[in-house]
């Protein structure tokens, strides 16, 4: 019995790591190309979050830029990514976005962080459907 616990708890624990190192390899891989996209607010998100402005009318802009490209994802002919990196970046944003809610008051530093993965998942995004869309910068 108390062996299955650990095997059970120990793979819970490794499958977290993967998941969190695979999310950082396709964030650290997108961010080597970085995308202007003037229609997104993602990039002025990230500054703004190195100049110290409040966080809730950042998440919001967060989410409205997400809300978009989910949508384009979903309903644009011609836009299919990869399944396994887009599921897993959307994934990471979800969860990137409820721990934002878990630490912005008791851990304000912490949900900054968040907020500025949550703003990298999207750059990654709009890159790739650049890249598959033959658009490159005109996203």
């Amino acid at each position: 019995m108390i062996a299955s616990v650990l095997i059970i708890t120990f793979s819970l624990v490794l499958f977290v790591y993967w998941f969190r190192y695979s999310c950082l390899l396709l964030l650290r891989r997108s961010a080597e190309t970085p995308v202007a996209a003037e229609r997104f607010h993602y990039n002025a998100v990230q500054q703004s979050l190195k100049a110290g402005m409040d966080l809730d009318p950042l998440h919001q802009s967060l989410d409205r830029d997400y809300r978009l490209l989910t949508y384009l994802l979903e309903h644009a002919a011609g836009l299919e990514l990869e399944r396994l990196e887009y599921r897993l970046l959307v994934l990471d944003y979800r969860m990137m976005q409820g721990w934002y809610r878990l630490t912005k008051s008791a851990a304000p530093q912490q949900a900054r962080r968040a907020l500025g993965e949550m703003a990298e998942v999207l750059n990654a995004l709009v890159g790739r459907i650049g890249v598959h869309s033959g658009a490159g910068d005109e996203v």
